[in-house]
């Protein structure tokens, strides 16, 4: 995965963190967060708020 591939970060926090509610989450902490999901391998420095926003709200959805 990387950070462009936000609807499978988001599914895939979804199953990580069934008990986290998205929409009170820091941006540090899902930055850390996707960063350490299974298969992802991207840059930390190539994400910005714009994708953290767009991971966010997949993830609002998804419940």
């Amino acid at each position: 995965m990387k950070w462009t591939d936000v609807q499978t970060i988001a599914e895939a926090l979804y199953d990580a963190h069934p008990e986290v509610d998205p929409k009170g989450i820091r941006f540090t902490d899902l930055h850390a967060w996707v960063m350490a999901l299974d298969g992802f391998i991207d840059e930390p420095n190539n994400s910005n708020e714009k994708i953290l926003e767009a991971i966010q709200q997949l993830w609002i959805e998804e419940l």
